[in-house]
């Protein structure tokens, strides 16, 4: 299955967002990382070290499933991003992934 990766990059009022909506955003992804499709998730951190966006790569069948699992995500529909990339990616290292 192809891997995508999920870059989201928070809105000014990102910190507060995700306070309030971090157990959502992290039960949405719960039935992706039981079905081993979560190679990655979590927080990009700013100089400062607070969560500023985040990272999730992940299998999906398509281009289209990706984002639409995106789209369902809470921190996108509550507005903890400002904005949302989701790019198909290749993984070349460590070799010995599938």
């Amino acid at each position: 299955m192809p891997l995508y990766v999920l870059i989201g990059r928070d809105g000014p009022d990102g910190i507060a967002l995700r306070k309030r909506h971090r157990d959502a955003h992290l039960a949405n992804l719960q039935p992706l990382v039981d079905a081993g499709r979560v190679r990655f998730a979590g927080p990009i951190r700013s100089e400062d070290g607070n969560p500023c966006g985040s990272v999730v790569v992940f299998e999906a069948a398509d281009l289209t499933a990706a984002q639409a699992f995106a789209e369902t995500d809470p921190y996108v529909v509550e507005g903890v991003f400002a904005s949302v990339e989701v790019r198909e990616t290749l993984q070349v290292f460590p070799k010995d992934a599938t």
